[in-house]
């Protein structure tokens, strides 16, 4: 595929940091976005006609002048209930559905408004259009799977500067663009968030995007309006059967991705067939007409024209193996981070830069140094033990993680984990277990409880964990401080053991009733293991 070019603009810097708009929008009118919708438009005469959008926004309070005022209805509240500040910010005109319309009546403007039975529905397309449909102008990756897709979106972003691309990346950790970092709350935002960083990122000369998709984005149509030229799946298991009614629905979410009856289906999949859910997802995306890659890691890895070769680890944990592509070609990768489940997204990401027209070497060469950050992340304070954060909050995340760190060391390993709150209460138990069952201690403690009752997650993860006969697994601790949960762990470790914290990653924050408070497993492990450190002094 070739690489698209165009102009680069250097003037965007302000807009970058404050707004996340484009410099030079696109100019619409209200008329034209209600025939692409196929909305009706309430308005006097001819206004519609003459009223232009420059851009749009969900969120009342990120509207500015010249913006759509997206009003949709929500689960505690209707957008429209907030029409009236939307328009004292400069909306030009909004959308809304018939509920909408009616309290925005009754505020008496003559602004044009959009009605439209599903409006959330539509707002991709619009806001693809508001934004000159940006997507059309790049190449656009987009990584979906439960586990892996950040990892893979770091590689594939790495392979890519590699080969001489410019990049954005947009993902649960940060979202890139031209070496600029920009704070991300979703791991994909809403749609008109997007498609307005599109355009600050095709306007800063970035002709490759990489991002994670989740199965709310697709489901809640947060990435409708993209033009996605390869999309990649890494596996599936338990996650977000708060949102999904089922494991058959989540899947199904997901397969948006890559299914035909879908608008935002890839024109090439590179799939990961590793697992059952893996060679389903292959089938759906033949059935799309799609160019399919496969990859696999495993022996039954059943199909796969992309194969890695057994790992050979080292003791500091990073890996060497053979990948062999589609024509036969062997290529030797080199890579920093451990285990089975990274040789996986390693041979993803070198797949999927090649459908993208990359020489798989150069992909193999960019990948090689990367860190993730809170993803099997080392922690290294001069003690004589392993001490490791790492992002595994599913069962089978956490199992992987530990028997990763198994492979490593030969001491004991203590675990220290948790389960986040107001969401997949079903996997509480399964966590449990599948900590208990690898660890040698396992200590549970508080992740996130957000609005529910630290105490009764942690009932529910001690639960699970204590159904593992007692000669499958070692001594279970409840300590619902964290840090002292962390702390603990450090006090227990001797050398040669495994110190991994698990759950929250990244994060550099504890959300407990509502108040998120500043906590970075990171800096807390550190610390801990300072004071022992030097205590041992």
């Amino acid at each position: 595929m070739p690489v698209p070019s165009r102009p680069q603009s250097a003037s965007v810097e302000a807009k970058v940091t404050d707004s996340l708009r484009p410099a030079q929008p696109v100019r619409t009118t209200v008329s034209a976005l209600a025939a692409l919708a196929g909305a009706r438009v309430e308005a006097p005469t001819g206004t519609a006609e003459h009223v232009i959008v420059t851009g749009v926004d969900l969120r009342a309070q990120g509207i500015i002048e010249g913006d759509l005022f997206a009003a949709l209805p929500g689960a505690r509240a209707h957008g429209a209930e907030f029409a009236a500040d939307a328009l004292a910010r400069g909306a030009t005109a909004i959308l809304t559905d018939e509920a909408g319309f009616e309290l925005v009546s009754a505020l008496g403007s003559d602004m044009p408004v959009l009605v439209h039975d599903d409006p959330r529905g539509v707002l991709g397309e619009l806001s693809a259009t508001i934004y000159g449909r940006p997507s059309e102008k790049m190449q656009v990756i987009g990584i979906t799977g439960t586990s892996g897709k950040t990892t893979t979106s770091y590689l594939v972003e790495a392979a890519l500067t590699a080969a001489g691309r410019t990049t954005g990346l947009v993902g649960t950790i940060e979202t890139r663009m031209s070496g600029r970092r920009v704070p991300s709350a979703l791991t994909t935002p809403e749609a008109p968030q997007l498609h307005a960083l599109f355009a600050v990122m095709l306007e800063q000369g970035v002709d490759t995007v990489v991002m994670e998709v989740s199965s709310h984005a697709l489901s809640l149509g947060r990435v409708d309006g993209v033009r996605f030229d390869v999309g990649a799946f890494t596996n599936l298991s338990q996650d977000h059967l708060d949102f999904h009614r089922d494991f058959e629905d989540y899947f199904a979410a997901k397969a948006r991705l890559f299914a035909a009856d879908s608008s935002v289906h890839a024109q090439h999949a590179v799939i990961c067939v590793d697992d059952v859910w893996g060679q389903r997802m292959a089938d759906v995306a033949r059935g799309a007409h799609s160019m399919v890659t496969t990859v696999g890691t495993t022996p039954e890895s059943e199909g796969a024209v992309w194969t890695a070769g057994p790992a050979t680890v080292s003791s500091s944990g990073s890996q060497t193996f053979a990948l062999t592509t589609a024509e036969g070609t062997t290529l030797d990768v080199e890579l920093r981070l451990p285990g089975q489940y990274n040789v996986a997204n390693a041979s993803l990401a070198v797949a999927l830069c090649a459908a993208l027209g990359v020489d798989p070497r150069d992909a193999v060469a960019g990948i090689a140094g990367v860190d993730v950050p809170g993803r099997v992340q080392r922690i290294d304070r001069g003690q004589d033990f392993l001490a490791v954060v790492d992002y595994a909050h599913k069962p089978a995340a956490v199992e992987a993680v530990i028997a990763t760190l198994r492979e490593q060391v030969h001491g004991r390993v203590a675990v220290v984990v948790g389960a986040g709150g107001d969401r997949d209460a079903g996997k509480r138990p399964l966590m449990g277990a599948a900590a208990a069952r690898g660890a040698d201690l396992l200590i549970i403690t508080d992740d996130n409880p957000r609005t529910e009752d630290p105490a009764k997650i942690r009932a529910a993860v001690r639960e699970g964990a204590l159904g593992v006969p007692e000669s499958e697994r070692g001594q279970v601790w409840e300590v619902a401080d964290r840090a002292k949960a962390i702390a603990d762990a450090v006090g227990w470790a001797q050398a040669g053991d495994v110190v991994l914290v698990a759950g929250k990653g990244h994060e550099i924050g504890q959300e407990i009733h509502g108040v998120k408070y500043p906590f970075d497993d990171r800096d807390v492990l550190g610390d801990a293991i300072e004071r022992q450190v030097g205590g041992a002094r």
